[in-house]
C-alpha cells in the first residue's frame, strides 16, 4: 500500500481483515479500487507531485476523508502533499484516481480556456449527475477489465484513449460541479489529529495519558476529544491503545517465540495485565494471542511450546 500513499493502516473492526486491491497503471494515470470487509483508519500522504481523486463504487458505507463524509454522487480531491486520516465504518468499496498535478492543471487550462487549479487541501465536489456517473463508469470499466483478466488495456492506444476520456470527464466534473467548502473547524481538527499521529509515531510503545497528549500538542482535553472523534472515530487514548495492540499483533504474526514471549511483547507495548491483555486481544482479533503466534511459525515449528511467564513464588 506504500505506492498508494498509505503510511499506516489500523483495522478498527473485530475479526480478521479481508480486502481486495486492484490497480491499473496507464501512461500517466493510476487507478485503484478496494473492497474492504472491516472498518479501518488509514493515514494517507499524497505525493508532492500528485492529485488524488476519490469516489465511491456503490451506495454502501462511504469513506470519511479528514472528517469529511462524502455524500452520494460526490467525489473528493486531495491535493499534492496533503496528509490526512481516511476511515471507514463498515464494508467499503472505494475507487481512486492518481494523476500528475501538472498534467491536470495543463489539461484543465486547455479544456476550459481559463486558469485551472486544485486546492492542496481535501475538498469534496458535487459534479453534475450525468458527469459524475460517467466518471464512475470509466473507472469501473477499467477495473472490471483487469479483474476479468482482459489484456485490452495492454494496448497503448486503448490505454491512451481511456486516459483522455478520464481527464476530460474529470476536468468537466470539477469545472462545472459545485465545490463544497471545508469548515475552518474541520481543518483545525485535521491538524490536531495529524499532530497526534506524529506524536504517537515518535514513541509507538508508550501508553500515553490524556494529560500528556494535551500538553505535548498544546490543546485542551475537549479539543483533543472532539478532533479524534471526528477524524478517527474514537477517542485519543483508545486510538493510541489500538495502535499498540496492532503492533503486538504484527509481532505475533511474524512468529518468533525465541525472541520474546507473549507476556514480554504485551509489556513492551504498554499492556501490564496479561489476562486483561489476552481478553482484549481476543475481542479484537477473534482469537487468543497464542493462536496468532502459532500461525506465524514455520510449519516445522507448529508444535513448539510457547514460553509463558513464570508465576511468582
Amino acid at each position: 500500500m506504500r505506492t498508494e500513499g498509505c503510511l499506516g493502516l489500523l483495522v478498527t473492526g473485530r475479526g480478521r481483515f479481508r480486502a481486495r486491491l486492484t490497480q491499473v497503471s496507464l501512461h500517466h494515470f493510476r487507478l485503484s479500487a478496494t473492497d474492504e470487509q472491516l472498518p479501518r483508519i488509514t493515514f494517507l500522504a499524497v505525493p508532492d507531485d500528485t492529485i488524488v481523486v476519490s469516489l465511491p463504487r456503490d451506495h454502501g458505507f462511504a469513506a470519511i476523508c479528514g472528517g469529511i463524509r462524502i455524500g452520494a454522487g460526490e467525489i473528493m480531491t486531495l491535493g499534492a502533499g496533503e496528509r490526512l486520516h481516511v476511515r471507514t465504518e463498515g464494508r467499503c468499496r472505494w475507487g481512486w484516481i492518481w494523476l500528475p498535478a501538472l498534467e491536470l492543471v495543463r489539461y484543465g487550462s486547455a479544456l476550459t480556456g481559463t486558469a485551472f487549479a486544485i486546492s492542496s487541501a481535501a475538498r469534496s465536489w458535487r459534479p453534475r449527475p450525468a458527469i459524475g456517473r460517467h466518471l464512475r463508469h470509466l473507472h469501473s470499466a477499467a477495473i472490471r477489465l483487469v479483474e476479468s483478466g482482459s489484456n485490452a488495456l495492454a494496448d497503448g492506444e486503448a490505454a491512451h484513449g481511456l486516459e483522455q476520456q478520464l481527464i476530460e470527464t474529470l476536468v468537466e466534473a470539477l469545472s462545472t460541479g459545485a465545490a463544497i467548502e471545508t469548515s475552518a473547524a474541520t481543518r483545525e481538527r485535521q491538524d490536531v489529529a495529524l499532530r497526534l499521529e506524529a506524536l504517537l509515531q515518535t514513541q509507538p510503545e508508550r501508553p500515553f495519558r490524556m494529560a500528556e497528549i494535551c500538553a505535548a500538542l498544546g490543546v485542551s482535553e475537549q479539543t483533543l476529544r472532539l478532533s479524534c472523534e471526528e477524524q478517527l472515530g474514537m477517542g485519543p487514548i483508545e486510538y493510541a491503545r489500538r495502535r499498540r495492540m496492532e503492533l503486538v499483533h504484527r509481532a505475533l504474526r511474524r512468529g518468533n517465540p525465541e525472541t520474546a514471549s507473549i507476556a514480554d511483547l504485551a509489556r513492551r507495548y504498554g499492556f501490564r495485565g496479561l489476562g486483561r491483555f489476552a481478553a482484549a486481544y481476543r475481542g479484537i482479533y477473534g482469537e487468543p494471542p497464542s493462536a496468532t503466534l502459532r500461525r506465524g511459525l514455520d510449519p516445522g515449528m507448529a508444535d513448539l511450546r510457547l514460553r509463558q511467564p513464570r508465576r511468582p513464588a
